[in-house]
């Protein structure tokens, strides 16, 4: 396959801070990657830096073959980058419709090709993006990067905070979204079990660098590494930690 994306030695953080260590990666299209770490380990801040709302420090990111490192975040959304934030974004005022024609570009992804993957979007298509439960924004949110036609997805922290059943329903739609239909993406997430059975890769974050990378079918059955940079036991994820960034 075909190289999608690529960083090289990229440096980057907020402020001073430096936060991403001379971070190499490479994505091929159509695949996936669940990006992993326990809670401050720099999984955002690699997200942002992709999409270009960090201070860069050092490195390349390519994009098809282009060099975004110096793109403003637009021009970046327009060569192929699709965000879903964590604070998603969403434009509050305006309805689920609204949303997704307002920033929709030409092609195969359409707000109708959205609504058949997220039903619950278009039962609420005039409502507006205040009037949706949190786990309906976060649709919307994904709804809208789809919408702008990219060449890559990257979903930080999609599952956060959300009931069992829309966690599921996310899931699924995310798992069509990857698998059936071909979307290459990075997601970002706590908890290693919920995606890696949707993604290709997985590589964990540890201090800025990364400190492991493997297949996510390898990743999900190896106790021992999911342990050692996760904290993940047989009962789930240990409790505890700091915030994400």
């Amino acid at each position: 396959m075909a190289e999608l994306l690529s960083l090289d030695r990229l440096k980057a953080g907020y402020g001073e801070a430096v936060v991403l260590a001379e971070i190499s990666l490479r994505l091929d299209c159509g695949q996936s990657l669940a990006l992993l770490g326990r809670n401050g380990m720099g999984k955002t801040t690699l997200i942002n830096s992709i999409v270009g709302v960090t201070r860069y420090r050092g490195g390349v990111i390519r994009l098809a073959g282009r060099d975004i490192t110096k793109l403003p975040p637009e021009e970046r959304a327009r060569a192929g980058v699709g965000w879903a934030p964590q604070e998603r974004n969403i434009f509050r005022s305006l309805t689920v419709h609204e949303n997704l024609t307002a920033v929709a570009l030409p092609g195969p992804w359409t707000p109708q090709k959205v609504y058949a993957i997220f039903p619950r979007l278009a039962e609420r298509k005039a409502n507006l993006g205040n009037q949706l439960s949190g786990g309906e924004q976060q649709m919307l949110a994904v709804g809208r990067a789809l919408v702008l036609n990219p060449k890559i997805m990257l979903l930080d922290e999609p599952l956060e905070g959300l009931a069992p059943i829309i966690v599921e329903e996310l899931l699924s739609a995310l798992n069509r979204i990857i698998r059936e239909e071909g979307m290459s993406a990075i997601l970002v997430e706590q908890n290693p079990q919920k995606i890696l059975g949707v993604t290709d890769r997985a590589a964990i974050l540890e201090r800025g660098a990364i400190v492991h990378e493997a297949a996510s079918a390898e990743l999900r059955a190896d106790r021992a590494v999911l342990e050692t940079y996760l904290g993940v036991t047989d009962q789930g994820p240990r409790r505890g930690g700091r915030n994400v960034h």
